[in-house]
């Protein structure tokens, strides 16, 4: 079952390219459009970025996770800046 979105802010692209590398699960992305767009292959990634970045800031967007753990880990990535899954 699909979780409950995440609002995405000032993000760092290449680590929040990496953290959906690690997700176990599907993660969509849903933009203002009403774009859906699954982020695990690396066109669709490109083209997920490329939609959710205007004039070099994040515009309205939020993605989706089939698993709870994949929420977690892009939303402390969201929110803090690092996803918190890795080696201290």
């Amino acid at each position: 079952m699909p979780s409950s979105p995440v609002q995405l802010h000032d993000l760092d692209v290449p680590t929040f390219i990496k953290a959906l590398d690690e997700c176990k699960g599907n993660v969509y992305l849903v933009t203002r459009d009403g774009d859906n767009i699954n982020l695990k292959s690396k066109l669709s990634q490109l083209v997920g970025v490329t939609k959710i970045i205007e004039g070099g800031k994040i515009a309205e967007a939020y993605i989706i996770c089939e698993k709870q753990e994949d929420e977690s880990r892009l939303f402390r990535l969201n929110l803090y800046g690092k996803s918190g899954m890795e080696p201290k």
